[in-house]
């Protein structure tokens, strides 16, 4: 059988549709490589949220169509939110491409493989739907410890930056029975760290009659034994409830852990943005969330440059997020995008202001981060190991519950008490104490003094059993 090489670009929601186009694929007989030069067929899972997301995007096909024209490669194959956006430009400006599959179209990867699947693809006239369950294949490009489930798909909220909407279509939950199902299967072959994602997690089953869909849920998953951290990722602010917070603080399972996505603190570009709201309600949520839950890690984003964005409005968010102390922050230039409805706003802010902004929010956050972490110095704390470093066996790296995977810090290793030979290491995904020596801008060093009993293993049964079985096959390109 052919073998195909992957390359996927963007968020975990993408990376989730990849793991799903490659175990589609591995069922009916194909074979994952990680290596572009040994690839019969070589698909990109595109992103195109952002202007630079879609100069990388372009950059990563123009690359894999290189390996078409001059090596092994005899198809080309464009996924994702790209095709979304551009799935007539793709076919007439690249015509190495040989198929298009937009982010409702990902069960079609097979028929693409095979030659099946005409060029253009479908016609892009309708939204996506599509919403994979927990009979989907899927095979894990995530450590063998830690996995994605995306409960919900699509956003029907009216932020005038966001394109989202466009590219995933309307909002709509999975079947609640359908995710207990997956992070079971999950927990039952391996996983230990499960993360779930959404364009608005909070919003959860809501469309399906469901009231306080995201407490239940994590109360369900709660329950799984396996399990030692379940955690969601991006919040809508106004969507943070008294229930939510509780659950959280109630099960040790659901990690302290909130990411949060303010956007700005201005009120008034909070309404340009179609977000309502204001800094001084976001400080009161954010004063209830760490009152419900002692010692939660809270992370946000922020956009700078937004249309119509004032001095004045840029030192009320610097001011805020003085204020606000969040243990993790990431920051956005605005990106001026043509099927935005922020797009025919006026005042729009030149790129080096924007520059300027960005580096100057950042700044105040390193201090932040910096004095944060230089707390926890001496003490000893809870982490889940990951494995040894890319960069050296002799230091390897490790995560606080605190600690989101690939975008938030780390904690780095350098000692094992009590071992002394490399084969007695634990397994990445093992549970150890470790005491903080040193701390930096983002990031933790620690020695290990404490492991964890490894979990009870499954049965080779169990495993066959689940549709979702982790065995990950290295992507070409994971960002």
């Amino acid at each position: 059988m052919p073998k195909v090489g992957f390359v996927s670009l963007g968020c975990p929601k993408n990376l989730v549709d990849s793991e799903v186009m490659m175990g589609i694929l591995t069922r009916a007989g194909y074979e994952i490589t990680p290596r572009a030069g040994d690839a019969d067929v070589l698909v990109v899972n595109t992103c195109s949220f952002i202007a630079p997301a879609q100069q990388e995007s372009v950059q990563s096909i123009l690359e894999m169509a290189e390996y078409k024209k001059f090596g092994r490669a005899q198809k080309l194959i464009v996924a994702g939110c790209m095709v979304e956006r551009y799935r007539n430009e793709i076919r007439e400006q690249i015509p190495e491409v040989d198929a298009v599959i937009g982010t409702g179209e990902v069960e079609k990867i097979l028929e693409a493989c095979e030659g099946q699947l005409r060029p253009e693809g479908s016609d892009g006239a309708s939204l996506p739907s599509y919403l994979y369950h927990d009979l989907t294949p899927r095979i894990l490009a995530t450590p063998r410890h830690s996995a994605y489930i995306k409960i919900n798909e699509g956003c029907d909220h009216p932020c005038t930056f966001c394109v989202i909407p466009q590219l995933r279509g309307k909002f709509r939950s999975r079947r609640f029975e359908s995710v207990v199902r997956e992070a079971e299967n999950l927990a039952a072959a391996g996983v230990r760290e499960i993360s779930l994602i959404g364009q608005d997690t909070t919003f959860y089953g809501e469309d399906l009659g469901l009231r306080d869909g995201l407490p239940i849920l994590l109360e369900r998953l709660a329950q799984i034994d396996e399990l030692n951290w379940i955690r969601f990722l991006y919040c809508y602010p106004n969507r943070i409830t008294p229930r939510l917070l509780d659950t959280i603080a109630a099960h040790p399972r659901l990690a302290k852990y909130l990411d949060v996505p303010l956007q700005h603190a201005s009120g008034s570009v909070l309404a340009r943005m179609k977000r309502g709201s204001n800094g001084d309600a976001f400080i009161k949520m954010l004063d209830r969330a760490r009152r419900a839950i002692p010692g939660v890690s809270i992370r946000t984003s922020f956009i700078v440059g937004f249309p119509g964005e004032t001095e004045k409005d840029f030192r009320e968010l610097c001011d805020f997020v003085r204020a606000a102390e969040f243990d993790w922050m990431g920051v956005f230039a605005y990106s001026d995008e043509d099927t935005a409805k922020s797009f025919a706003l006026e005042n729009k802010v030149n790129d080096e202001t924007i520059a300027r902004r960005r580096d100057t929010l950042m700044a105040i956050q390193k201090k932040i981060s910096a004095s944060k972490l230089r707390k926890r110095v001496g003490q000893r704390q809870q982490v889940m190991l990951e494995g040894p470093s890319k960069d050296t066996d002799l230091i390897w790296e490790a995560r606080l519950e605190g600690m989101a995977p690939e975008i938030d810090g780390k904690v780095y290793i350098t000692e094992f008490e009590g071992v002394s030979e490399a084969e007695n290491l634990p397994q990445p995904g093992t549970m150890a104490t470790v005491e903080i020596t040193e701390s930096n801008d983002y990031d933790l060093i620690a020695r290990a003094v404490e492991f964890a009993a490894p979990p009870s293993r499954s049965t080779v049964a169990e495993i066959a059993a689940s549709p979702s079985s982790p065995n990950p096959f290295p992507i070409l390109a994971s960002r």
